[in-house]
C-alpha cells in the first residue's frame, strides 16, 4: 500500500494545483469558449457533460498518463525519458492555441519554481518546458505518491475549467460548484484508469475539441487566450 500523504506533501500539492498559482492558467478555456459561441456548451448541463467527457477522453488518456510517467522519470534523473515525453506532448497538441498554452504555462511554472528549486534551470537544460512536464518536475520533489500528484493535477484543471465556464457562459457560482462536484467525483476513477497506461496506450484524439480550439483562434469576441 502507498504511504499516507504527509501534511507537507498535501500542502505542496494543494499549492501546486491552486488556480492562484501565477502561471496564467486562469486565462485559458481550452476550446470551451468556442463551444459556448457554437451553442455546444451554453448551459450548465452542456458544460457539465462537456467537461466530464474532456476529463475522461482527453486528460485521462493523454496528460494524466504522461504525468504518471514523467514523475518517476524526474525522480530517477532520466533526462532522455523526460525529453521523449515532452516531444510526444508537443506533437499531440492539435492547435496553435493548445501548443501555446502548454508552452507558456510550462515556462511560467519553471520561472515560479526557481523560488523553490534552484536546480530547475539545470534540470530543463535542453528540454522545452511544457506544463504537464514542469508540473511533474515540481511534483517529483514533493513527498507524495504518483496517484496523489495526478489527483491534484486533475483537480487543478477542473477548477480552472469551471472558473472559465462561469465567466464565459456565463453561469452562477452555484452552478459552477455543482459542475465541480461532479468532476471531483469522477476524477479518482479517471486517474486510476490513467496510471497503468503505457506509451502505446496514450492518445490525444479529441477532434471536436481540436476544431473548437482552432475556431477560437479567429473568434470575433473572446475572453480567453485559448
Amino acid at each position: 500500500m502507498a504511504e499516507p500523504l504527509s501534511a507537507a506533501g498535501l500542502l505542496h500539492l494543494i499549492w501546486l494545483a491552486s488556480p492562484a498559482l501565477p502561471i496564467g492558467g486562469f486565462s485559458y478555456s481550452e476550446g470551451l469558449e468556442a463551444g459556448v459561441d457554437a451553442g455546444l456548451t451554453a448551459t450548465e448541463s452542456g458544460v457539465s457533460d462537456w467537461l466530464s467527457d474532456q476529463l475522461a477522453l482527453s486528460l485521462g488518456r493523454a496528460d494524466l498518463p504522461l504525468l504518471a510517467q514523467a514523475i518517476p522519470a524526474w525522480r530517477s534523473n532520466s533526462v532522455a525519458r523526460v525529453q521523449e515525453l515532452t516531444q510526444w506532448l508537443l506533437a499531440t497538441r492539435e492547435s496553435a492555441e493548445f501548443r501555446a498554452q502548454t508552452e507558456q504555462m510550462g515556462r511560467s511554472l519553471v520561472e515560479w519554481l526557481r523560488l523553490q528549486h534552484p536546480d530547475v534551470d539545470a534540470a530543463f537544460a535542453g528540454i522545452a518546458p511544457t506544463y504537464p512536464v514542469a508540473f511533474a518536475f515540481a511534483a517529483s520533489r514533493v513527498p507524495a505518491s504518483v496517484p496523489d500528484c495526478c489527483l491534484a493535477f486533475a483537480f487543478g484543471w477542473a477548477e480552472n475549467m469551471v472558473s472559465a465556464a462561469v465567466k464565459a457562459v456565463p453561469l452562477g457560482q452555484s452552478a459552477g460548484q455543482r459542475i465541480l462536484a461532479r468532476l471531483a467525483a469522477e476524477i479518482p476513477a479517471v486517474v486510476e484508469q490513467a496510471l497503468p497506461l503505457l506509451d502505446g496506450d496514450r492518445m490525444a484524439f479529441a477532434p471536436m475539441l481540436a476544431i473548437l480550439s482552432a475556431q477560437h483562434e479567429i473568434q470575433y469576441s473572446r475572453l480567453f487566450r485559448s
